[in-house]
């Protein structure tokens, strides 16, 4: 019996190896392939005056395949966004647990997904795509095949180091749940919208608190609200899912990840960084204002707030410490000004944002420039009287050695108006922009600042499926969630409610800033625009509420709460990449959070601050 359960987990073990290899492989290639095919059709449509018709028919649909086996790698790393604050706190043997309940809980939702997938993918057959002629079955047969690798994965993440006590356990548990749910099915029948509030607060609550990715949180409660308390048919959850991710404009996710990361490599960041450490380091507080100044600068480039911090940090935290500043305020600095950075584009929220809502991203890139820069004020204001009493200070850099760094520090400093440019203008759509910065990034990496290490190239590639296939299979179970909630008529119930606050706009506008803080912090940011956009967007048109204005103040909103704690997931990455404790940073991040409150306050009370360029 021993010698048969090690061979089971030995050639689980080797499955999961193999079903890892692959997905890395196929979605580095398809990372590689994608930037080429957006950059040919850019060099053809803008330069040789010659469209290519079928580079987004072929970039969308390998794009899903992408993200599909993002997914997997995502998984097998364990790098699907989840609250842990709750879990971690528990003994090792409730968190062992915990980990076998989200593992079945991932097979079940995949078995919810594949087995009706392949009927969907039939229907799907028939439609083909307008140039190429491309089976509508052939993007859902790549998703499938992610799919039953996510099933490899899971089943050995469910019995990897696991005992029988805990199997029983885990059996035991998910019988109860079953078989409750099947006798209280007629109840929930009956029972009219009562059922929203069961699965989409109840189990929602339950799985993220547990420990569950959020992707599958929600995936696993809308399938449990349309099998139980619905007649709509299971293979909904699948064709909903591939309409929430299938948008062109988030291409824009894995493009903008890695430049991003590229831009760490190529020594982009770092230039940068330097110049702005040498004009104000030898003040009182002057490399928290370089942090800001840096982050500014780095945000409009990579798209992506992991990235701007990991950029960041290790050139200016370790010098910071040399001055004596506090671990917990280093975490306070990187956690806000990462924060009020969230609306300086290309953002990915700004573009997710936009293509779920249907908010020019164009109009999103130049609203959301000022109101950073309001934040970055209130920062810049704040550290100036918390560091009037610093004793240790940073040599004065010379004029002439200032110059030279910001000689060297031009092709960096080229790159976030290139990329606002080409899209302002016109010259290409947010989701182009991203390959004209990789390849101006690789080629200055390569020939001016010759910091190109071929070796990370693969691991880059690599991290950037597994960052998009986590964020993408959210917004892909987030719309389900959305398309459940608007059949059953909770978006007009929202609608009549948020429209007849007392205090008109400005009552509406409050309510909307604490929700999407409580929101951002809880449910991480995407999930809750992709769930509440395309709801409380509407009302804001209905009181009159300038669209632009109105999703830049719910981005920042967002970007608060998820680098406040206790719950906002940005804060303890903040953490991680400050290598310092929570507890040390715990007290000190309010103050921060507070300045960008106030920011926040100030952009909901004066549009023009998000408007006034558009027109």
């Amino acid at each position: 019996m021993i010698r048969l359960r090690d061979m089971s987990a030995s050639a689980l073990r080797w499955l999961d190896h193999w079903t890892g290899f692959i997905a890395e492989i196929l979605a580095a290639i398809l990372i590689v392939v994608e930037v080429g095919i957006l950059f040919v059709g850019v060099i053809f449509r803008y330069i040789l005056d010659n469209p290519l018709p079928w580079t987004d028919e072929l970039a969308e649909m390998l794009f899903l395949w992408l993200v599909s086996l993002g997914a997997v790698i995502a998984l097998r790393r364990t790098e699907h966004m989840r609250m842990t604050f709750i879990v971690s706190k528990l003994p090792p043997r409730a968190r062992s647990l915990l980990k076998r309940i989200s593992s079945l809980i991932v097979l079940v939702f995949i078995g919810i997904v594949v087995i009706p997938g392949f009927t969907y993918m039939q229907q799907q057959q028939a439609i083909t795509t307008p140039t190429l002629q491309i089976p509508g079955s052939w993007e859902i047969a790549g998703e499938l095949i992610a799919f039953g690798m996510l099933l490899i994965v899971a089943i050995h993440q469910l019995f990897e180091r696991t005992n029988l006590l805990e199997l029983t356990i885990t059996a035991v548990i998910a019988a109860i749940v079953g078989v409750s749910l099947w006798l209280l099915e007629p109840v929930f029948q009956n029972i009219g919208n009562a059922d929203l509030i069961i699965f989409f607060v109840g189990v929602v609550s339950i799985c993220i608190f547990s420990g569950i990715p959020i992707a599958f949180s929600f995936g696993i409660a809308t399938a449990g609200y349309v099998y139980f308390a619905s007649t709509i048919p299971l293979s909904v959850i699948i064709s909903q899912m591939d309409q929430g991710m299938s948008s062109i404009e988030l291409l824009a996710v894995p493009m903008f990840v890695v430049l991003g990361l590229l831009l760490e490599m190529t020594g982009l960041a770092r230039a940068l960084i330097n110049v702005l450490s040498a004009l104000v380091g030898h003040r009182r507080g002057g490399l928290s204002y370089s942090l800001i100044g840096a982050m500014y600068l780095i945000a409009g480039i990579s798209g992506s707030k992991a990235a701007d911090q990991a950029a960041i940090a290790p050139v200016l935290l370790p010098e910071m410490r040399k001055r004596g500043a506090h671990p917990g305020e280093l975490v306070a600095l990187l956690a806000s000004s990462a924060a009020m950075s969230e609306t300086i584009p290309p953002s990915l929220v700004l573009i997710i944002v936009g293509a779920v809502t249907n908010v020019s991203t164009a109009a999103l890139f130049t609203g959301g420039l000022m109101p950073a820069g309001i934040a970055a004020l209130a920062l810049i204001i704040l550290i100036f009287f918390r560091s009037r009493h610093e004793t240790i200070v940073g040599e004065r850099v010379s004029a002439r050695a200032t110059g030279k760094l910001f000689i060297i520090s031009i092709p960096a400093l080229i790159l976030p108006f290139l990329i606002r440019y080409a899209v302002l203008s016109g010259a290409t759509t947010a989701t182009e922009v991203a390959t004209i910065g990789v390849a101006y990034t690789v080629i200055v990496g390569i020939f001016v600042y010759r910091q190109f290490d071929w070796r990370r190239v693969f691991p880059i590639l690599v991290d950037t499926a597994a960052l998009s296939g986590a964020i993408l299979l959210i917004i892909g179970t987030a719309s389900v969630m959305a398309w459940s909630l608007t059949q059953a008529g909770f978006a007009q119930t929202l609608t009549n409610i948020m429209s007849n606050l007392p205090g008109g706009n400005f009552g509406f506008m409050a309510v909307s800033i604490v929700l999407f803080i409580i929101l951002g912090s809880v449910l991480e940011g995407l999930p809750a625009m992709v769930l509440f956009g395309p709801l409380l967007f509407p009302v804001a048109q209905q009181l009159h509420i300038d669209i632009v204005q109105y999703a830049i103040v719910a981005i920042l909103a967002m970007g608060i709460g998820l680098f406040s704690p206790p719950f906002g997931v940005g804060f303890y990455q903040s953490c991680l990449i400050a290598r310092t404790s929570s507890d040390e940073a715990l007290t000190r991040i309010w103050p921060y959070m507070g300045a960008l409150v106030i920011a926040l306050i100030l952009v909901a009370s004066i549009p023009w601050l998000s408007n006034g360029f558009l027109h």
